[in-house]
């Protein structure tokens, strides 16, 4: 009889009455324990966003409960979950992108998982043969114009852009800093003759480089008050500037330069180590579901990547996506990142 349990019983003779003091309180204790909901760690980046009907339809369907854990850009997001491995700090985790996904898969910090849903995803979103990574959304890092701040046609190539006439036209991002920023380089690097000579031609023609998407975007770019008619940004940036306008319009003022346009996946996984993997799969499945995927394209500006999601009409009126994104592989990009992102920095900022 443990210490508790004989303080209870002698109470109970002190006082006449009998009270059940056995094993069975314990038992009572564990079946009051296991009604209480699993709560699952949902680790993402800074950028997540989502309706709060979302997850608390997903607690209706399995009683689950989800808590949201940021942890800065994507670059952090890996970098902190490489870090805390042996403990990790949630039980899936959602953000990762094809940019860094090789980092994560060289290190054994995911559990595999055979989701049904992914028979709903196209293959050319289905990066990770070993399914530790499973694909949630899509977008397109592109050069965005203000049309009417263009003093004649907008570019239509990569290789415009380093015109006299485009001179002191755009605004990019620091690939070291940000995460368009990085995929406007690897943009380069895969849709230039010589990347190099091409980041040397662009600060010829007085480039502008900011830390991130949010300074060059509502700071250099006209959108924001600046003198730039030109940034990097994403292809849906147009249904942004739509549905955000104020007074209202009915035609969208930027553009996209499709031939610039490099296509990141977001994809989710199981952190190994979480004591919920059955919990942590049904979210998985969740995130394929139409119920998620349908909230994607209004609460993120990215792309479902199921098939069986609706676009808003928003999208279908507004945004453009190139048949033909420009790409590299994954362990490519990890292998030669600190090599470009250094050389860049040679070329453009000293």
């Amino acid at each position: 009889m443990s210490r508790l349990c004989a303080l209870l019983f002698s109470l109970c003779v002190a006082s006449g009455v009998l009270v059940a003091c056995s094993s069975e309180a314990g038992t009572t204790s564990e079946a009051t324990k296991n009604t209480e909901p699993v709560v699952l760690t949902f680790v993402t980046h800074d950028s997540f966003a989502i309706s709060d009907g979302v997850f608390e339809a997903f607690f209706e369907q399995t009683g689950i409960r989800v808590e949201v854990l940021t942890s800065g850009d994507v670059g952090s997001l890996v970098a902190q979950t490489i870090l805390s491995s042996d403990n990790p700090v949630g039980d899936v985790i959602f953000g990762i992108d094809n940019t860094f996904m090789q980092r994560v898969l060289d290190r054994s910090i995911l559990e595999p998982n055979e989701t049904s849903e992914l028979v709903n995803v196209p293959e050319r979103f289905q990066l990770d043969s070993t399914h530790r990574l499973i694909p949630i959304d899509y977008g397109d890092v592109c050069v965005n114009y203000w049309v009417d701040a263009l003093n004649g046609p907008p570019p239509t190539s990569l290789m415009d852009l380093v015109l006299p006439e485009f001179a002191g036209s755009l605004v990019v991002q620091n690939p070291e800093t940000s995460s368009p920023g990085m995929a406007f380089l690897l943009a380069t690097i895969a849709g230039t003759p010589n990347w190099e000579q091409f980041w040397a031609q662009l600060k010829a023609n007085d480039v502008a480089v900011t830390n991130s998407w949010e300074s060059a975007y509502y700071s250099e770019f006209i959108a924001g008050g600046g003198s730039r008619p030109m940034v990097v940004s994403y292809a849906s940036s147009p249904v942004a500037e739509v549905i955000y306008a104020d007074p209202p319009v009915d035609v969208s003022p930027t553009g996209v330069l499709l031939d610039s346009c490099f296509r990141q996946v977001e994809f989710a996984g199981i952190l190994s180590g979480t004591r919920h993997p059955e919990e942590a799969q049904s979210l998985i499945d969740f995130l394929l579901s139409p119920i998620f995927q349908n909230e994607i394209p209004m609460s993120m500006f990215m792309y479902p990547v199921s098939q069986k999601a609706e676009l808003p009409a928003e999208f279908i009126e507004h945004s453009q996506l190139t048949e033909n994104p420009l790409s590299l592989e994954p362990a490519e990009i990890e292998a030669k990142r600190k090599e470009w992102t250094e050389r860049w920095v040679e070329i453009v900022l000293d």
